[in-house]
């Protein structure tokens, strides 16, 4: 690569003989018996460049030292370089025609003063830039290939130096990698530049610039090898890929590919990749190297929810039960309030990645002054991709709601389709995008209490979030549920709907909100909730720890016109922990008059 050059100007490439803020001037040594042991610098010049000059010319980087002082001579030496070294720097940020003066004085105290003053002058801006293309993909856009054109298109309308940005050296670099990095993950693996050249022109502040980038091959997949598998079937790898041999290589599918790979539960480790040899780009091998979990895995945990007290919980799994190509996973909670068992059994992958399963659960639940007993079976299949999660099954469900005046046995058998959709910036810790999940399900009930019937159920949660500039970050909630029957049917408890508790209103207890009948509180045929928070970190020495004001709002009922709203406010900590937020807030529950503590860890879809 060149850098041509016209006018006074120098501008030097990148190489081994560049200049950078760092390397701009060699730093001297200093004596061995320095006479005197300090001395400041102050930078006049304008307020985009003084972090510039006073972090990197030789006389900031030596003020900010830990040496003792330096000699009156070396201090002169180094006076009489900055002139040139300020110029140097300042062409870095497109100012080719600076003037540098250093003014010398002395405090009342004694202490030498070294003033650099800076006129930049004009800045140089990009006139004219020109990204030629050769190799494949010059092919493709001779033979009017759209596929070729639209690749073109993207690195033309991501170039950062347009017409009229200021001609900088650390933009100049970031243009030349990224887009050779954007070309190598659009399928050009060897991707390189032929030529770069900027033409700068001191005397009228304009910058040229000339780059050529040689595509190399379009390469396609080929083979699947699959390294480090030993206790696990290779059909659950293989399922997962989206690809065949033919399939143009994205860097995008590869990573998809690993992703979805990491998320099976059989491995610690895996990696992803293909071998970027040009002679082998009409099939290139894609390699899966795996670190493969252990056959069985237990675990113990102790922990307390605001939701349901303190509780005990053993997990159990196993990634090859019976020698079946499935997972076998357990979970045992015994709390103050909930006690449950939950089981599930679920296929690896089959082709279209699909997954089936069979589950079932029991639970003791205490909350709000009644005892719920509830056992589920569900058999469906699932199928995860990278933005969409699909849950469909069939379920029956046993409920019995027990409380000082009445007991209720219902069951019901539905069909149920869930669907989540996430669009975010992190799963973990989300500050940007949406996420949205729908359930509908419909089916049959029977109960001791009132007619049998069918029903239908819809419940729908979307939560947002957005920076609001300055370290503000936003965040709101609606959702919305209905059982949709006649009114003389009786719908099993688990399938109404209450609010109140960490993920609904807070202020309010567990599953507090609902319907009361008779001195007794049930669930409602109807839901609406919303929530609505503000929050930023505490310092920018702790970018982890924020604080946040909320208010939330909702209840449930048995008619939609007529959800008798309740609302909670207060304050609150969030630590943006490795494995997801953890939320303590203080919260004031309007319509009991009451103030509660709620702790939570994680984010709810």
């Amino acid at each position: 690569m060149t850098i041509s050059l016209s006018g006074c100007a120098i501008f030097k490439p990148e190489g081994d003989d560049a200049k950078t803020p760092e390397s701009a001037a060699a730093p001297a040594g200093a004596a061995s018996a320095p006479a005197f042991a300090a001395y400041r610098l102050v930078v006049d010049a304008p307020d985009d460049l003084k972090t510039l000059l006073a972090t990197y010319l030789d006389l900031g980087r030596f003020q900010s030292s830990t040496q003792e002082g330096i000699t009156r001579a070396e201090l002169d030496r180094l006076a009489a370089a900055a002139p040139a070294q300020a110029r140097t720097l300042v062409e870095t940020e497109g100012y080719f025609n600076a003037e540098a003066t250093v003014e010398r004085s002395e405090t009342a105290e004694g202490l030498p003063v070294i003033k650099l003053v800076l006129q930049a002058g004009p800045r140089t801006r990009v006139d004219h830039w020109d990204l030629q293309i050769e190799g494949e993909l010059k092919k493709g856009l001779d033979s009017k290939d759209p596929a070729a054109r639209e690749t073109l298109d993207r690195l033309e309308d991501q170039w950062p130096l347009k017409l009229g940005r200021p001609f900088r050296q650390a933009l100049w670099s970031e243009a030349k990698n990224e887009t050779a990095a954007r070309l190598r993950a659009d399928g050009y693996p060897a991707a390189q530049w032929k030529s770069t050249e900027a033409r700068v022109d001191a005397s009228t502040q304009k910058a040229s610039i000339t780059a050529v980038l040689d595509s190399g091959p379009l390469f396609h997949l080929g083979e699947i090898r699959i390294e480090g598998l030993q206790r696990y079937d290779e059909g659950a790898i293989r399922n997962l890929a989206d690809f065949g041999p033919g399939t143009p290589y994205t860097e995008k599918r590869i990573l998809d590919f690993q992703e979805r790979l990491g998320k099976l539960g059989l491995f610690e480790g895996v990696s992803v990749e293909i071998d970027p040899d040009e002679s082998k780009a009409a099939a290139t091998p894609v390699t899966v190297r795996v670190r493969e979990q252990p056959l069985q895995q237990a675990t113990f945990g102790i922990g307390y929810s605001d939701n349901t007290g303190g509780r005990f919980t053993f997990e159990h799994r196993h990634r090859r039960p019976f020698g079946f190509n499935a997972q076998l996973h357990n979970k045992l909670e015994l709390g103050r309030d909930l006690r449950s068992w939950d089981a599930d059994l679920t296929s690896n992958p089959t082709d279209g990645q699909y997954r089936n399963l069979i589950a079932t659960s029991v639970s003791r639940l205490d909350s709000a002054g009644a005892i719920t007993l509830n056992s589920r079976v569900r058999v469906g299949r699932s199928l995860d991709t990278e933005h969409i999660e699909r849950l469909i099954f069939v379920e029956v469900l046993d409920s019995k709601l027990t409380n000082d005046t009445a007991e209720q046995d219902s069951r019901a058998v539905s069909q149920n389709y869930n669907w989540v959709w996430r669009d975010v910036d992190s799963i973990l810790l989300p500050t940007k995008g949406l996420t949205a999940s729908i359930q509908a399900a419909g089916g049959y009930a029977v109960n001791n209490f009132a007619s049998n019937g069918p029903f239908g159920r819809t419940y729908g949660r979307l939560t947002g979030y957005w920076p609001l500039g300055q370290r503000w970050y936003g965040q709101a909630r609606v959702e919305a549920g209905g059982v949709f029957a006649k009114p003389d049917v009786g719908i099993p408890d688990a399938l109404l709907f209450r609010a109140g508790g960490d993920d609904s209103v807070r202020g309010y207890a567990y599953r507090s909100l609902g319907v009361t009948k008779d001195g007794e509180l049930y669930g409602g045929r109807f839901l609406l909730t919303s929530s609505v928070e503000i929050a930023r970190p505490i310092s920018p020495r702790m970018p982890s720890l924020w604080w946040a004001v909320f208010a939330d709002g909702g209840n449930a009922s048995d008619t939609w016109g007529h959800v008798n709203s309740v609302y909670g406010y207060g304050v609150g900590l969030r630590w943006r922990s490795p494995v997801g937020p953890l939320r303590i807030d203080y919260a004031h529950g309007q319509a009991v008059d009451e103030n509660r503590l709620h702790l939570s860890v994680g984010i709810a879809f």
